[in-house]
């Protein structure tokens, strides 16, 4: 077991460390969306505590209460106005269908959910809402802003100047935020975040980089993913830099017009999306970054050959988090940048590696900390936590830590497949495709097989890909052959959630359909 340098568990609930942001940086410009419309700290503390006196008066104190927003300056008015008020805000993802959300819905115990018709209907999510008000009342926040008046505006005025006097007082260990794991390898779990877990992350971020309050970061990722939630909204608002939020990771134009517009220093992004951004940007359209952050999912090598080569070398940093640690576990420095690894570990992280059987040269990673969760939400009652054992949390990944401390992610346990009695990383396989065709996605499964146990399963978008050509670069390159798949299903689009992780679920689900039917 170790530990990274001493890092305490943040004591501030949420609202008030956005107010002592607010004396350590002065009423900064602080948050900003696509309408270009920018709330200084004082604007954005007078925005939460206007709306969320209006929502506390349609709620009860302590209820979890949905969130069906896009990443604007209106989810996160609305992520501090419930915080304001006491409320714990339940980030919905909105792109995980009917069925998953009424499943969020019941597990989290929402009977609320807070939404805005222009955003439905741009999004066309007219059905879906039609669907979820069977379970959870509507409440339109486009309705509530109408019914503000001059006796709100004169409350908001004094809250802003006095904000401790107006604001319900919470303990760091109340709820911050209820998410749910993205279910890109299983069904979403319900996890509880502490208020103290997203303050103490940011804290910890901020202890590993040096962050300049001058700095701009451009947030295109949902925040119903805590990537987007922690990295793009509370860690700039919390340490100064102005938050500019996007709606949507898949406007690759849009966005990468957008970047020098908004002097943006720093891009949170998936490899996915950062790959389609390289791929539309010119030479100086990255020119006002000072690097970017990639998480939620391996970066390709394609992907930082893109960046070295076609932008002046952008420093593109990896990183590596769950949602039960708020999200970020370990990310590379911008002075310590080590390409195939996802950095070092954050301050105050205690982590440890547990053998796996066929495995070797890595261990089953398992942290602890102040950022981590006490526990996931009971399926059967969603106010009872199921602790973790000695507060340590099973990331279910395969991990190697190097005597520098820096981590290579090797893939997850249940993303191993054993074959004629040798254990195969899927994640291996899928690099071996990437190797041999870059500039397409890939995807790698395995099922049952009567010879050898299980076989593989290449799911790709590369029209004309063969396993013979797999095969010759895996000769030429010293890879096993059980390592080469057989089986090659090619699709127009490799499927995707949300956050832009690989469906592996979906994806699961279409080669054993075709595979029962053959």
């Amino acid at each position: 077991m170790r530990a990274a340098l001493t890092s305490e568990a943040s004591e501030e609930p949420v609202f008030d460390a956005l107010i002592a942001a607010r004396e350590r940086f002065g009423d900064k410009e602080i948050l900003e969306d696509q309408d270009r419309n920018p709330l200084t700290y004082t604007g954005l503390i007078r925005a939460a505590f206007v709306l969320g006196r209006k929502i506390a008066a349609l709620t009860e104190p302590g209820e979890r209460v949905g969130i069906l927003l896009p990443s604007s300056a209106g989810v996160v008015v609305t992520f501090f106005g419930l915080h304001a008020y006491g409320r714990v805000p339940v980030m919905l993802n909105f792109t995980s269908g009917e069925r998953n959300l009424k499943a969020a819905i019941k597990a989290s115990g929402v009977r609320r959910i807070l939404s805005a018709r222009r955003f439905v209907t741009q999004a066309k999510l007219e059905p879906l809402i039609d669907d979820l008000a069977t379970v959870a009342e509507i409440v339109w926040l486009d309705d509530l802003r109408q019914t503000v008046g001059l006796q709100d505006k004169l409350f908001g005025l004094m809250a802003g100047f006095f904000p401790t006097h107006f604001r319900v007082e919470t303990a760091p260990s109340d709820p911050g935020v209820v998410l749910f794991t993205s279910g890109s390898f299983g069904a979403p779990k319900g996890v509880v975040l502490s208020q103290s877990n997203l303050v103490s992350n940011v804290r910890q971020v901020a202890g590993h980089i040096a962050l300049d309050p001058d700095w701009v970061v451009f947030n295109p990722l949902p925040t119903f993913h805590c990537f987007g939630l922690t990295g793009g909204v509370l860690l700039p608002v919390l340490t100064g830099m102005k938050a500019f939020q996007y709606p949507s990771p898949l406007h690759a134009k849009q966005i990468v017009e957008l970047l020098p517009q908004v002097k943006a220093s720093i891009l949170f992004a998936t490899d996915t999306f950062l790959n389609q951004y390289a791929r539309v940007a010119g030479p100086d359209d990255f020119a006002t970054l000072q690097f970017v952050v990639a998480g939620a999912e391996r970066v390709r090598d394609e992907t930082h050959h893109l960046f070295n080569t076609k932008f002046g070398g952008v420093k593109l940093l990896e990183g590596y988090g769950a949602t039960e640690a708020a999200p970020v576990v370990a990310v590379n420095h911008p002075d310590r940048n080590r390409p195939g690894s996802v950095g070092q570990m954050l301050p105050g992280l205690e982590w440890r590696t547990e053998p796996v059987e066929g495995i070797t040269g890595g261990g089953r990673l398992f942290v602890r900390g102040p950022n981590v969760m006490r526990g996931y939400m009971s399926p059967d009652d969603p106010r009872v936590i199921e602790p973790l054992a000695g507060g340590w949390h099973d990331t279910g990944d395969i991990v190697d830590i190097d005597v520098d401390g820096y981590v290579c992610i090797l893939g997850r346990v249940k993303r191993f497949a054993k074959i004629g009695g040798e254990m195969v990383s899927l994640a291996a396989v899928e690099g071996l495709a990437a190797a041999v065709w870059p500039e397409s996605r890939h995807a790698v499964v395995s099922i049952p097989d009567s010879r050898k146990g299980e076989k593989l399963v290449l799911v790709t978008d590369r029209m004309d890909a063969e396993s013979g050509r797999l095969s010759e670069w895996a000769r030429e390159h010293g890879a096993p052959d059980l390592a080469v798949p057989k089986k090659i299903v090619r699709l127009a689009e490799v499927p995707v959630l949300g956050t832009g992780k690989t469906d592996y679920v979906g994806i699961q689900k279409l080669v054993e359909a075709e595979a029962r039917a053959a």
